[in-house]
């Protein structure tokens, strides 16, 4: 027996006296060499159909049996397999499952909520805060205290000069309309 050709976890236990093989030692070698030949036929039909391109893609993927069973990940593949196809009768047949994943929803729920009450809450209270304070001229004394005599023109100031920016952001808009327009592009 070659030493290579079987992974040490099967080796180790087909010369042993009393050992009975598992049905997975049994089928999975021959399984997987007959799906790895498959795929080497299937990929010869390719790469003369198709071309060298696809006839190695072929190649590539019909090695992936035999390779996934020499190094043991075979048995994980199908453990993974195994646990996934059980968890998802247990997730449908299960009411108590249900339940579980009916909380989370909830959770999910409750916490969206939260935060878009809590971006209300804070634009709220900016707003009564602004409405409850009382207009004040400039330079007159307030609880906060004096407010600079500047202060009121310069707030005035600001839609001004918000105007102005976007008057210059439309005349640029409007002469790459015409830029684009000259070069034939809408």
């Amino acid at each position: 027996m070659v030493s290579g050709l079987f992974p040490a976890w099967f080796r180790g236990g087909l010369c042993e006296p009393g050992y009975v093989p598992d049905f997975n030692d049994l089928t999975l070698l021959p399984f997987c060499v007959g799906l790895t030949l498959l795929g080497l036929i299937g990929s010869w039909a390719a790469w003369r159909r198709r071309g060298a391109a696809a006839g190695t893609r072929g190649v590539a993927w019909s090695l992936l049996p035999i390779s996934l069973y020499l190094t043991g990940l075979l048995e994980l593949v199908w453990d993974v397999v195994r646990s996934s196809v059980s968890w998802v009768t247990h997730l449908i047949f299960s009411p108590t499952v249900w339940a579980g994943v009916a909380l989370f929803g909830v959770s999910v729920v409750l916490y969206v909520v939260s935060g878009v009450a809590r971006g209300r809450g804070r634009n709220r209270g900016s707003k009564e805060e602004a409405q409850s304070k009382p207009a004040a001229p400039a330079g007159e004394l307030t609880a906060k205290g004096s407010e600079p005599a500047s202060a009121a023109p310069a707030k005035a100031a600001k839609p001004a000069r918000g105007s102005k920016a976007k008057q210059q952001e439309s005349s640029e808009f409007d002469e790459i309309e015409d830029i684009l327009k000259r070069h034939g592009i809408n």
